[in-house]
C-alpha cells in the first residue's frame, strides 16, 4: 500500500503477483494508463426483487435500455463523487456511462498509485511483460459504498480462448467427422429461420476477421452472408494477425458458426483488450448498446475462477444480471481443460465467466452422425493434451434455485453434493475431431472446443427470438424445468466427473433439440 494514502481496502480487490513472474520493476511514474471504475446500482433493493422473479422463470416484462438506465443505472451524484475524486488526483474522466455504471479514468502511474494506494510494477510472465499489482486497492471515505470495483490497474492477460484446432488441419477433407454449422443445425433439429431482426454480439479479446474470408465461407455454404460489424472498446479494434491457429481462429469460428446458423441476424463483434477491465467493458458495451441492441451475447473466453479477483467476478455477474433484466441471453463456453480447467494443483476448478449463475454455460460433446441423424453423442474428452469439456462445481457462486436437488457423480461413481453453482448448463459438439468446418486467414480448417458451442447456442436463441417475435432472455430456470427438451448425454467423463442420466458436471442437461426448445421458451 502507498503509505500516503488514506482510506480502506476495497472488498475483493486483493491480487497477488503471478506465480511465474520474474524481474519485478516499479512502473515508470509517467507511464499513462486507463482504468474502469464500476459504481453501485441505483435502487439495488428493487433490482434484487426483480431478479428473484427472473431467476425463478417468472419473467416480468423485459426492460427497455433507457428505462433500465433511469431505474438501475448509476446515480448522477455517484458519478459526480468519482469525478471530484479524479480531479483531486489529477486524473482525467474519459467517459461516464450511467447505464454501464462505469467511469473511465486516465492518468499516470504516479497519479493512480496515489489515488488508490497501490504500487504498480512491471513483471515478466506468460511470454510477455505486463503491469501488475499486489495487495488491495484502497478507497477514500467519500467513495466507500459507491465504488464496487476498480479494474485495469493491472493489465496481465485475464482470459484465454476456448477453441482447439483439429490435429489434421491441412484440409477439411482430412477430418471426415467434421460438420458445417448448418449440418449441425439439422442434426440438432433447429427450427427453421435465420434470426431475422436479431443482433448477436460476440465478445473478442484479440485477433480479427477478414471480410474476404467471410464472403468465401458463406458462399461455399450457400448461405447468405450476414451483416458483420466491428465495435472497438477501450481502443481495441479488428486486427487479424494472419495466424489460423491464433486468436483469429476464435474470432472467425464465432462469426462463422453464429452467422451460418442465423444469417439474417446482424453480427456485432466487440473487440477489447484482454484484461479484466477490457473484458468487462466489452460485455457492458454490448449489453447497453442502444444502436445495435443485441438480444443474445456469445462469449468464448474465460479462465479458472482462481485467476480472478472477487471484485471482478462480482462486477461481471452484476453485468449479466443487467442483461437478464433487459431480456438478453448470454451463452458462455465452459472451457476446454476438463474438470481441472488447466490448473495443475490437483484440485478441481471451473471456468469463469461460465460459472456465473446468470449465464448459459455451454459444455462439449463428441458427436457422430449417421445419415440425417445422430448415431452417438458422448462427453468430449481427448485427454489432458487433447482437451475435454469444462465442468464442475463453483467455488464462488451459490447454488441457484433451479439447480437445487441435483447431484454430481464423480468418475468413480460416488455422489458429490451440489452445494454451489454447477457447470455447465447445456452442451453441444466440441470435439475437434468431430468439429466445425471453418475458414480462417485464407485457410479451410476444422476447429472444436466449447468456443464453438457458445455461438451455436447463440444462433439457436436468435432463431427462436425471431420466431417468437421477442427475446426469450434468461432461460436457465425454464430449461431445468423442462429437461426433456434436450438430448441427455449419459456416457463419458471430463476427468473428475462422469456423465449420467439427467444433469451432470460434464454436459449439463445435454445437447439441444432445437424444435423442442422453441416449444418451451
Amino acid at each position: 500500500m502507498n503509505k500516503k494514502h488514506r482510506g480502506t481496502p476495497l472488498a475483493g480487490s486483493e491480487r497477488a503477483f503471478p506465480a511465474d513472474a520474474a524481474g519485478a520493476v516499479a512502473a515508470h511514474p509517467d507511464e499513462r494508463l486507463e482504468v474502469s471504475v464500476l459504481l453501485r446500482r441505483r435502487d439495488a433493493q428493487g433490482f434484487a426483487a426483480r431478479m428473484e422473479q427472473v431467476r425463478a422463470g417468472q419473467v416480468p416484462e423485459h426492460l427497455e435500455r433507457e428505462q433500465f438506465e433511469s431505474l438501475y443505472g448509476a446515480a448522477p451524484e455517484d458519478i459526480a463523487a468519482v469525478t471530484a475524486f479524479a480531479q483531486e488526483h489529477g486524473l482525467i474522466v474519459m467517459s461516464a456511462d450511467a447505464a454501464r455504471r462505469t467511469v473511465r479514468l486516465s492518468g499516470t502511474v504516479s497519479q493512480f498509485n496515489q489515488a488508490f494506494g497501490v504500487e504498480l510494477h512491471h513483471l515478466q510472465h506468460a511470454g510477455g511483460t505486463y503491469r501488475c499489482r499486489s495487495g488491495a486497492i484502497y478507497l477514500p471515505p467519500e467513495l466507500s459504498g459507491i465504488v464496487e470495483s476498480v479494474l485495469g490497474l493491472d493489465n496481465r492477460p485475464q482470459a484465454r480462448a476456448h477453441f482447439r484446432v483439429a490435429q489434421q488441419v491441412a484440409a477439411v477433407a482430412e477430418t471426415p467427422g467434421s460438420f458445417t454449422p448448418t449440418q449441425l443445425a439439422t442434426l440438432y433439429q433447429f427450427p427453421q429461420g435465420g434470426g431475422q431482426g436479431q443482433c448477436i454480439a460476440l465478445i473478442e479479446l484479440d485477433g480479427g476477421y477478414e471480410t474476404a474470408d467471410l464472403s468465401s465461407y458463406f458462399a461455399e455454404l450457400n448461405v447468405t452472408a450476414p451483416q458483420v460489424l466491428s465495435v472497438g472498446v477501450d481502443s481495441a479494434a479488428n486486427q487479424p494477425g494472419g495466424d489460423p491457429s491464433g486468436a483469429d481462429g476464435e474470432v472467425m469460428l464465432d462469426i462463422e458458426v453464429a452467422g451460418a446458423i442465423a444469417p439474417e441476424a446482424r453480427i456485432a463483434v466487440y473487440f477489447a483488450p484482454n484484461t479484466d477491465a477490457g473484458f468487462l467493458d466489452a460485455i457492458t458495451t454490448a449489453i447497453h448498446d442502444s444502436t445495435n441492441q443485441p438480444t443474445v451475447i456469445s462469449i468464448s473466453w474465460g479462465g479458472p475462477e482462481s485467476s480472478w479477483t472477487q471484485q471482478a467476478m462480482n462486477s461481471f455477474d452484476q453485468a449479466f444480471q443487467s442483461a437478464a433484466a433487459l431480456g438478453i441471453t448470454i451463452c458462455v463456453a465452459s472451457g476446454d481443460n476438463g474438470s481441472a480447467d488447466g490448473v495443475g494443483d490437483g484440485v478441481n476448478h471451473v471456468d469463469f465467466p461460465a460459472s456465473s449463475p446468470h449465464v448459459l454455460a455451454c459444455g462439449g460433446t463428441s458427436l457422430k452422425a449417421q445419415g440425417a441423424g445422430i448415431a452417438s453423442e458422448v462427453v468430449w474428452n481427448d485427454g489432458a493434451e487433447g482437451g475435454a469439456s469444462g465442468g464442475g462445481i463453483s467455488g464462488t457462486f451459490a447454488l441457484p434455485t433451479w439447480q437445487k436437488g441435483l447431484k454430481a457423480i464423480d468418475s468413480r461413481g460416488a455422489t458429490v453434493a451440489l452445494n454451489m453453482r454447477g457447470v455447465p448448463d447445456v452442451s453441444g459438439d466440441a470435439d475437434p475431431q468431430t468439429g466445425y468446418a471453418v475458414r480462417v486467414d485464407g485457410s479451410d480448417t476444422v476447429i472444436g472446443g466449447t468456443s464453438a458451442v457458445a455461438p451455436l447456442w447463440a444462433g439457436l436463441i436468435a432463431r427462436i427470438n425471431a420466431i417468437k417475435g421477442k427475446p426469450v432472455g434468461f432461460i436457465n430456470a425454464t430449461l431445468y424445468q423442462n429437461p426433456a427438451a434436450l438430448s441427455d448425454i449419459k456416457q463419458g467423463n471430463n476427468g473428475a466427473y462422469s456423465a449420467v442420466a439427467g444433469w451432470d458436471a460434464c454436459t449439463g442437461l445435454g445437447s439441444p433439440n432445437g424444435t423442442a426448445l422453441e416449444g418451451i421458451l
